[in-house]
């Protein structure tokens, strides 16, 4: 029987992605320890899934907000649509919204135009932020420290190097990991697990991107924040139920999540 109890911490539920088995999916991740899920939007309209699905279950709390890729989307009747369904109940963070350079979707200056209002915008609704950052760490930390030096909120899919996990650390930000942490060649992000404080910690999978070692190649899934957490456990010498506690606990401290 499951010991652990998990909080997935990032995971896209309302895509279509699991239109064909969402519930099985739920089921499965319940299973393997997962009790409770942070579903973050990118755009409007995944916003308005990740409200209705969280309204719809007990389980699943919502994130609303315009990732840099839809920046080009960004507009004042857009922040208006966002502020509103951030008011929604069961709607805990405004994200997953930052900076991405790798895609070159949208301009530098349009992404952080659309950052930079959202983060004022949780700031204006006392709601903690999902930040979104590829390639742009530099760029995104200097932002941060201008505009959401006193905001909660979690690095999410960190990808940097150890000098920015320390800046983010050192401006009182939470770290999120997943899947990447167990690729082999990950040797610079596993230095940082090991170095990031375990209450500055939080797991997440990024479904349906990113999954572990050994499920590459399929779509992830939130039961395999499991395999994450062992990894985890095994890296930082601890049981994985203290682990598990541990997380859990940072998650219910920056989403403040019900008990």
């Amino acid at each position: 029987m499951t010991r652990h109890v998990l909080t997935d911490t990032h995971c896209h539920l309302d895509t279509p992605a699991f239109d064909t088995d969402r519930e099985a999916v739920f089921a499965r991740a319940h299973e393997a320890g997962i009790a409770r899920f942070v579903n973050p939007a990118y755009d409007l309209e995944s916003s308005r899934r990740a409200v209705a699905l969280a309204q719809a279950r007990a389980d699943v709390f919502a994130a609303v907000g315009i990732h840099p890729n839809d920046a080009t989307t960004f507009s004042e009747t857009a922040l208006d649509a966002l502020r509103a369904l951030a008011q929604q109940p069961r709607v805990v963070a405004i994200g997953e919204i930052g900076l991405d350079y790798h895609w070159n979707v949208a301009t530098p200056k349009q992404q952080a135009e659309a950052f930079i209002a959202q983060l004022n915008l949780a700031r204006d609704l006392a709601l903690p932020v999902i930040i979104h950052c590829r390639e742009a760490y530099d760029d995104c930390l200097a932002l941060l420290e201008a505009h959401g030096r006193d905001l909660p909120l979690v690095m999410h899919a960190f990808g940097g190097a150890l000098h920015h996990a320390r800046k983010a650390l050192d401006l009182g930000y939470f770290i999120g990991i997943g899947g990447p942490v167990t690729y082999p060649k990950a040797h610079a992000l596993r230095e940082i697990v090991t170095y990031v404080p375990l209450e500055r910690l939080l797991l997440e999978t990024d479904s349906p991107y990113l999954p572990p070692q050994g499920k590459r190649g399929t779509r992830n899934e939130p039961a395999y924040l499991a395999i994450v957490a062992r990894a985890i456990a095994e890296m930082r010498h601890l049981a994985l139920e203290a682990l598990a506690a541990q997380t859990s606990h940072n998650a219910h401290t920056l989403f403040r999540l019900p008990a």
